[in-house]
C-alpha cells in the first residue's frame, strides 16, 4: 500500500531515510548499557555482540525481502497479518506499539535527569513534560519535520561515533599525538584473565544485556512507507545494515576495550564511554558524553513516537484498532494515533515518578523481550511470505533472504534459545522480563483470537454460504487476497 492510497505522504527524503536508517542502530542504550555488558563478560563482550549483530543483520535482511516487495507503514506487523493470519498482526501490532510508549517515558526521564544536572533550578518532571510536547509538536507538523529532526540528531550520534573510533584507534595503535596512551592497545584483549575472563557462558549472558539495545533497526522499513521511493530505500538500508552494525557498534566496543583494562573501576564507576575518553585526557568528557547520550535519547523519543503512532496508524488501517487512527489531516499525518500514542506515554512518565517500583517497573519488564517476540514473527511470516510473493509477483523479490529457509530457520532456533536462556537468568531479571512479557503477549493474543472468532461468526451471519468473512470485521480470506504492493 503506498502512502498515497492510505492517506499518508511521501515527506521524507533520501538523506532523511539514509540518516533514519544509521542512526536506528545506535540507541542510547550502545551508551549507557555497553559498561555492565563489559563486566559481566570482558573483552569478550564483542562476541555477544558480534552475535546479536548478525541476528539483527538476518532478521533485517527478511523484513527487507517482505518490505521491498510491498512497502508499507505497518510493516512486519502488515506483513504478518497476511502471511500468519489477523491474529499475528493484531497481536504482534499492539505489542510493539507498546513497547514503544513505554520507551517514551523511559527515554524522557533519561533525558530529563540530563537537563536537570545542567539546569537544576527546573524540577526533572517539568524537562520530561517539556521534551516531550516539543517532539509532539514536531510529529503532528507533518512526516517532514520528524525526519529533519532525526536527521540532526542521528547525525549527531554518527559523527561523535565516527569521531570517537578514529581518535580512540589511533591511540590504540600508537600514533596518537600528544595525548597520554600508555595502558592503551591490543593486549587489553588478552591481558587480565584473558579473552574470556569469565569463560564462555558469561558472552551468553552477554547476549541478554546488549540485545535489547539493536532495537529499532527495523524503524527504517515503516519510515520508508512514507518516503518518495519506498522500494529503494528498503533495499538500501537493509543492504547497509551489516557495515552499520560492525562500524557503530563493534567498531567502537573494540575501542573501548582496547583504550582500557576490562576490570578497570572507571568503566563501572564513570561509563564505558566517558571512562575511555577520560583515558585519552580529553577535558570534560563526561560533559560531552552527557549531550552525545541526550541527542541519542532525542532521537529515540522522536522515533519512538513516529514509530508507535505509524504503527496505530496502520492498526487502524485493518481494523485492528480505532478507525480514528486511521485517519490523517491535510499534512498526511495521524493526529489521533499520535496523541493517543503520546498520552500513553505521558501515563507512563506519571508512572515512573509515582510508582517507579512497581506498576513502571511492570510496564518496563513486561515490555522487556518484545524485541525478541517481533524478530521471531518476522522469521515465520518471511517463510510464508516468500512463497505468496514467489506466486503472485516474483519480479518483487529485489531484496532475497540468504540460504532460504535454512537461514531463517537458524534465526528463529537462535532466538528462542535467547529466550529459553533468559528464563534462567535471575541476576539480571531475564526471567521475570520473560515471563511478564509472556503474559502480556498471551493476553494480547487472546484479544485477538477472541476478535477473529467474533468477526467470523459476525461474517457467516451477514453473508451466508461460502463467501461468508466479507461482512463487517473482515476475515482473513479477505486480507489474503490484498495485492503484494
Amino acid at each position: 500500500m503506498t502512502p498515497q492510497s492510505s492517506g499518508l505522504q511521501a515527506g521524507l527524503k533520501n538523506r532523511h531515510l539514509s540518516m533514519i536508517a544509521i542512526g536506528g542502530v545506535i540507541g542510547a542504550g550502545l551508551f549507557v548499557g555497553s559498561s555492565t555488558g563489559i563486566a559481566t563478560a570482558g573483552p569478550g563482550i564483542l562476541l555477544s555482540y558480534a552475535l546479536v549483530g548478525t541476528l539483527v543483520v538476518l532478521v533485517m535482511r527478511m523484513l527487507g525481502e517482505m518490505s521491498a516487495a510491498n512497502p508499507t507503514s505497518g510493516s512486519f506487523s502488515a506483513h504478518a497479518d497476511r502471511a500468519l493470519g489477523p491474529w499475528a498482526g493484531f497481536s504482534i501490532g499492539w505489542l510493539y506499539w507498546f513497547f514503544w510508549v513505554v520507551v517514551l517515558a523511559v527515554e524522557a526521564t533519561a533525558g530529563a535527569a540530563i537537563l536537570e544536572g545542567w539546569i537544576p533550578a527546573v524540577p526533572q518532571w517539568v524537562w520530561a513534560l517539556l521534551v516531550m510536547l516539543v517532539l509532539t509538536a514536531t510529529n503532528l507538523a507533518s512526516v517532514g519535520s520528524y525526519g529533519e529532526f532525526e536527521f540532526w540528531f542521528a547525525g549527531i550520534k554518527v559523527v561523535a561515533i565516527a569521531a570517537f573510533i578514529l581518535i580512540g584507534g589511533l591511540a590504540v595503535f600508537g600514533v596518537l599525538p600528544g595525548v597520554d596512551s600508555e595502558q592503551a592497545g591490543l593486549a587489553n584483549l588478552t591481558r587480565h584473565d584473558g579473552f574470556l575472563p569469565h569463560g564462555a557462558g558469561a558472552v551468553l549472558t552477554g547476549i541478554l544485556l546488549v540485545v535489547f539495545s539493536f532495537m529499532g533497526s527495523e524503524i527504517a522499513t515503516l519510515a520508508a512507507g512514507e518516503s518518495e521511493d519506498p522500494r529503494r530505500a528498503v533495499t538500501k538500508a537493509t543492504n547497509s545494515i551489516i557495515w552499520r552494525i560492525a562500524v557503530f557498534y563493534l567498531g567502537s566496543i573494540f575501542v573501548v576495550v582496547c583504550l582500557l583494562p576490562w576490570d578497570s573501576a572507571s568503566i563501572a564507576e564513570d561509563g564505558s564511554y566517558v571512562a575511555a575518553l577520560n583515558s585519552l585526557g580529553i577535558p570534560h568528557a563526561g560533559q560531552i558524553m552527557n549531550f552525545i547520550v541526550l541527542t541519542s535519547v532525542l532521537s529515540c523519543l522522536n522515533s519512538g513516537l513516529y514509530t508507535a503512532s505509524r504503527m496505530a496508524f496502520s492498526l487502524g488501517e485493518r481494523g485492528d484498532a480505532p478507525k480514528a487512527f486511521a485517519r490523517t489531516t491535510a499534512r498526511g499525518v495521524p493526529r489521533t494515533a499520535i496523541l493517543a500514542s503520546v498520552a500513553f506515554g505521558f501515563v507512563a512518565v506519571f508512572f515512573n515518578y509515582e510508582f517507579p517500583d512497581s506498576v513502571f517497573l511492570f510496564l518496563v519488564q513486561s515490555s522487556g523481550a518484545v524485541a525478541l517476540f517481533v524478530w521471531l514473527v518476522i522469521c515465520f511470516s518471511q517463510l510464508r511470505m516468500r512463497r505468496i510473493i514467489q506466486a503472485e509477483a516474483p519480479e518483487k523479490l529485489v531484496v532475497r533472504m540468504w540460504l532460504y529457509p535454512y537461514l531463517t530457520w537458524a534465526s528463529a532456533a537462535l532466538i528462542v534459545f535467547v529466550l529459553g536462556y533468559m528464563l534462567t537468568d535471575t541476576e539480571h531479571d531475564g526471567r521475570t522480563t520473560v515471563l511478564l512479557s509472556l503474559l502480556v503477549a498471551g493476553v494480547v493474543l487472546a484479544i485477538a483470537v477472541i476478535r477473529q472468532r467474533t468477526a467470523r461468526r459476525a461474517g457467516r451471519r451477514a453473508v451466508p454460504g461460502p463467501a461468508g468473512g466479507a461482512g463487517e470485521g473482515g476475515g482473513k480470506g479477505d486480507r489474503e487476497r490484498l495485492p503484494v504492493g
